[in-house]
């Protein structure tokens, strides 16, 4: 029986593309010693390339020096997923937890990831460069074949002023309970169409912030059950529930 190939322990990687049969590309700096030095492959090797525009691609590798190395796309093993239209907007938190809402709404297959700032968030400020390197490395982990939109961080007030009349926008409200929220996966269920959530700060929303939300005409107040979350714990918990209820698990 002849081996598959590339194995399915092939190293995966996102480049630049687009890719095509038979045009090679040339890596170097940190994708080439991850290659070289980490993964050993060399001439003849195959690698898993995906360029976020056509798909995944089986690649050869041509030709390796100590820097860089040269590699043939071959053959296209499956075109760019498709990805439920669902946004997370979480706002910002201690760097080790935003780093967990980044890598798990990849994973979960979120299609657009907007950080928020609101007045008791923490942190204000996002490495750029860096979520977008946990991002990245979380899709090739995954075997995603799309990366989500990552977005620069936006202040709540200009969040609700620019959002679109046609994606709704559910609130993870803490204070959901006797206010008017229903439970997420009861409005999750009965929704169709683009979607959103918003996930609040270690501290949860402000009284004005709060009252903001709730007066925009695509909020949807939800609650996500009678424990406190922190926001990560909120962020990973109601995106998997959306997935499952009417994403691509569904």
């Amino acid at each position: 029986m002849v081996p598959a190939w590339p194995p399915r322990s092939a190293p995966r990687l996102f480049v630049d593309g687009p890719l095509s049969a038979g045009s090679q590309i040339t890596l170097d700096g940190p994708q080439a010693h991850y290659l070289l030095r980490v993964m050993r492959v060399g001439e003849g090797d195959g690698v898993i390339l995906c360029d976020d525009l056509t798909g995944e691609w089986s690649a050869r590798v041509v030709s390796a020096s100590k820097r860089n190395l040269v590699l043939d796309p071959v053959e296209l093993l499956r075109k760019r997923e498709a990805v439920p239209d669902f946004w997370l907007c979480p706002a910002l938190l201690k760097k080790d937890r935003f780093d967990m809402v980044l890598e798990k709404a990849t994973e979960l297959g979120v299609a657009r990831i907007v950080p928020v700032l609101t007045r008791r968030c923490v942190a204000d400020k996002l490495n750029a460069e860096r979520a977008r390197a946990i991002v990245t490395e979380a899709a090739e982990q995954c075997a995603r074949t799309a990366l989500p939109e990552l977005a620069e961080v936006t202040k709540l007030d200009a969040l609700l002023r620019d959002w679109p009349e046609d994606r709704a926008l559910f609130f993870a409200d803490e204070l959901a309970t006797g206010q008017g929220g229903e439970s997420a996966a009861k409005a999750f269920a009965a929704h169709t169409g683009p979607a959103a959530l918003v996930i609040g700060p270690e501290g949860g929303f402000d009284d004005a912030e709060r009252d903001a939300i709730r007066a925009h005409p695509q909020a949807r107040p939800i609650s996500l059950g009678p424990r406190i979350l922190r926001g990560e714990t909120a962020a990973v918990a109601s995106t998997a529930l959306w997935m499952g209820t009417c994403g691509d698990w569904a």
